[in-house]
């Protein structure tokens, strides 16, 4: 089981820490929300939890919960500029479905 991110949200992710002051990494993880079922939680992690699993990529941990990972599994957390917005963009590839809004997945 792996979740990784691109370099380019490494990098984001570093800067936006530094900024901060302090963070260990971003914490993953799913919630039960939306008309697909499903909806990604990404927040920055200021410790570690005993209950979570790390995988780090180009510098960064990130940090998921057990009941997330079945989930969560395979996904590539990119940090993308489409126009004037920019956000972190989830590639999930046991998403099966995706709500009309872009608010919820369903796998």
């Amino acid at each position: 089981m792996a979740v990784t991110l691109t370099e380019r949200a490494a990098k984001h992710v570093i800067r936006y820490l530094a900024k901060r002051g302090k963070g260990v990494g971003v914490r993953l993880g799913v919630k039960t929300t939306g008309c697909s079922g499903l909806a990604y939680k990404l927040e920055y992690a200021d410790e570690l939890a005993p209950e979570d699993i790390v995988f780090e990529g180009h510098g960064v941990k990130v940090l998921i919960d057990p009941k997330s990972l079945p989930y969560l599994d395979g996904t590539e957390l990119d940090f993308v500029r489409e126009g004037l917005n920019e956000g972190f963009k989830f590639h999930n590839p046991r998403e099966k479905d995706r709500c009309g809004c872009g608010e919820s997945f369903r796998v």
